[in-house]
């Protein structure tokens, strides 16, 4: 199906609110067909992977250091909520329990 000019606009569609006169026929779709894909050989491949790889700009020590210490840091502060958290709800399970008993 075509996609339309303007996403947020629907035109030839009585159903989805837009109006229809009396003499309107249904709105045809033309498709266009596909351009074919052009091969390229192994040698320009691996020359545009090498041209790619040398636009990668690589963290360097410092801010990878950093940033690792700071996934260790919200890591433990993950860790102590749930610990908390199942803590808690564990207390409260195990009260509601013992009332029965």
């Amino acid at each position: 199906m075509a996609k339309p000019k303007f996403p947020g606009r629907r035109t030839g569609n009585p159903a989805a609110g837009a109006k229809a006169s009396a003499g309107a026929s249904a709105a045809t779709v033309t498709v266009e067909p596909a351009t074919p894909k052009v091969r390229t050989s192994p040698v320009q491949f691996f020359s545009q992977v090498r041209a790619e790889g040398r636009k990668i700009v690589w963290p360097s020590r410092k801010e990878t250091w950093i940033t690792s210490v700071m996934v260790f840091i919200m890591v433990v502060i993950a860790a102590a909520f749930f610990w908390g958290v199942d803590f808690g709800l564990g207390f409260i399970v195990n009260r509601l329990l013992a009332i029965g008993s």
